[in-house]
């Protein structure tokens, strides 16, 4: 019997959650719940609170959106914060009234430090039973800057060894010189998963096929999905990594019928225009559960989507390998 592909699903959280407002935990906590209860992979947290306007309809894939490779996706995935709570104490607040979700939080690299941010997302992770992700904003720090960040916090990361010992830790680099010991042992995925804004310059794609395990990017048209997907997957090869191994998600608004949606939601992950969908959900109450109640089940009969969540970890929903442990 052939094994159909998978969607992959996640939700955009504005700042204020599914609301226009400011730190209202009901409503984070509302928007994560109705994702869960769609079994999406991951909700994802930005730093804002300005919402795309749906009219409070279904997202449709069929819409006007840029067909250019945006080199802001996170400039429209909500990275300038303002009167916003910080997303990675709201993800630790997630944990509690969430099973099987991942969170992931948006941090950006310009404002914060190896180290510290390492041991918060490590924290996170086992606070999760291993749901954290970390979606890497940098709205002003050069690519070389964020490819150091992340491989120190790999280092960090993997800084442990598998039986609980922890090592001495030394790097010294052209943005950070950091040595020492890590104070939290080795998350339960390994890593925390790693997700990037697109940029789709030549430097970006090289960037996200060594690094990221999943890249978020605009949604045009099949055509350009295709081409991108085929152009960023063709290189992973050379850093030792599998197909598998990076998941192309797009993120997706305007609206159409439940039908609709869930075939064209489809045909795009079958024919390779992206994994999945980041969808942005209207921002009053309950934005979210017209597409959870309506084209969920039939993504579901159509083999399309998951019944039920088949792992613990966001790695395993992601079907993502655990990260290989360097030294």
């Amino acid at each position: 019997m052939t094994v159909r592909t998978q969607v992959h699903l996640a939700a955009y959280c504005p700042g204020g959650g599914d609301t226009a407002s400011g730190a209202d935990f009901a409503s984070f906590e509302r928007l994560a719940r109705t994702a869960e209860r769609g079994l999406f992979d991951f909700l994802l947290l930005a730093e804002q609170s300005r919402p795309a306007e749906h009219r409070g309809r279904i997202p449709d894939l069929d819409t006007d959106l840029d067909t250019d490779l945006d080199t802001d996706v996170h400039a429209d995935l909500g990275l300038d914060a303002v009167g916003q709570p910080e997303p990675v104490t709201v993800l630790n607040a997630l944990v509690a009234v969430t099973e099987r979700i991942g969170l992931a939080a948006t941090v950006d690299t310009a404002f914060n430090e190896p180290y510290e941010l390492a041991r918060r997302l490590a924290t996170s992770d086992h606070l999760s039973a291993g749901r954290a992700a970390w979606n890497v904003a940098a709205s002003a720090d050069p690519l070389a800057r964020v490819a150091e960040f992340l491989d120190v916090s790999r280092e960090l990361w993997d800084s442990w060894t598998p039986d609980g010992i922890v090592r001495p830790f030394a790097h010294r680099g052209r943005h950070f010189d950091i040595a020492g010991e890590f104070t939290v042992p080795r998350s339960p995925q390994g890593h925390p998963v790693v997700i990037r804004p697109f940029d789709g310059s030549p430097e970006g794609r090289e960037f996200a096929a060594a690094t990221a395990d999943v890249i978020l990017t605009r949604y045009g048209t099949p055509e350009a999905g295709r081409a991108l997907y085929a152009d960023v997957k063709s290189r992973l090869a050379k850093y030792g990594r599998d197909h598998t191994d990076l998941k192309i998600m797009a993120e997706v608004t305007f609206v159409g019928t439940p039908e609709s949606v869930a075939a064209e939601i489809d045909d795009s992950v079958r024919t390779g225009a992206a994994d999945g969908f980041v969808l942005v959900p209207h921002p009053m109450p309950g934005g979210l559960d017209a597409f959870v109640d309506r084209v969920v089940p039939l993504l579901q009969e159509r083999g399309a989507f998951r019944a039920e969540y088949g792992g613990t970890t966001l790695r395993s929903h992601l079907g993502l390998r655990a990260p290989v442990r360097k030294g």
